[in-house]
């Protein structure tokens, strides 16, 4: 059974279509990159999964179940976590209590309130910073990092819920080109806990780190399947040759 199953799902914006039919499937334990041309629907198709957009049609199942109108929050509870293009933590907070709140965030709201789960969650907290390099960050106030360290800190508030689906939305854009070899050595190591959905402009990167490519094009799939089978699709070179 896929882990994530898109079904002709449309999304319609007055007179533009965004997505036009598409058909998405993601296995268990894939690293599945979205490339395509500005425009071409991936962010469009990626909010319609996360539950930010409703499709206009068709249908999307996560662990077998129709979640295509459920809330975001539905989808949260079932295991499917996502970060956005534009970074979202709190500046004015340390870079330890962003990762703190992330944790809490799926507790009872009197623990929320009161903290109490403050000193429970430390080891975890301090766990997952240092996997992202922000160990030595952590009484820094998160406003103060990098973008790349903003990036990598919403990455780590994102898997602290532990999610069975991980949805990035180019989550390399406007990092150096050493962030972004740092990015992609983080995130191989999630693969065996957590499947990942990513859209991302960066070629190298994308082909690095995943096992399956969907390539849109105006609102359609153009092509699927291995790098390899996607670096070698005539129509994929035409759209990249020609039009990106």
């Amino acid at each position: 059974m896929a882990l994530l199953e898109a079904r002709g799902v449309t999304r319609i914006f007055g007179r533009l279509t965004a997505l036009d039919g598409v058909d998405l499937v993601v296995r268990e334990g894939q690293f599945h990159g979205l490339i395509g041309p500005n425009g071409s629907g991936k962010s469009t198709l990626m909010k319609c999964v996360a539950g930010a957009l409703q499709p206009t049609q068709g249908t999307i199942r996560l662990l077998g179940r129709d979640i295509t109108t459920a809330p975001p929050a539905t989808r949260a509870r079932m295991g499917l976590s996502m970060k956005f293009q534009i970074t979202s933590v709190l500046p004015g907070l340390t870079v330890y209590d962003n990762a703190l709140l992330a944790l809490q965030a799926h507790g009872g709201m009197m623990d929320l309130v009161f903290s109490r789960t403050r000193q429970a969650l430390d080891d975890e907290v301090r766990r997952n910073l240092a996997r992202f390099h922000l160990a030595d960050r952590s009484d820094d106030l998160a406003g103060t990092l990098s973008h790349g360290e903003q990036q990598w800190l919403e990455i780590a508030m994102a898997l602290a819920t532990k999610p069975r689906l991980l949805l990035l939305d180019e989550p390399t854009a406007g990092m150096s080109i050493e962030e972004r070899r740092v990015t992609a050595e983080l995130l191989r190591p999630i693969k065996d806990r957590c499947t990942l959905v990513i859209v991302e402009h960066d070629l190298d990167f994308i082909r690095d780190i995943c096992d399956v490519l969907t390539v849109l094009d105006g609102g359609r799939v153009l092509d699927s399947g291995s790098v390899q089978h996607i670096q070698a699709s005539a129509k994929v070179q035409e759209v990249y040759l020609t039009r990106v």
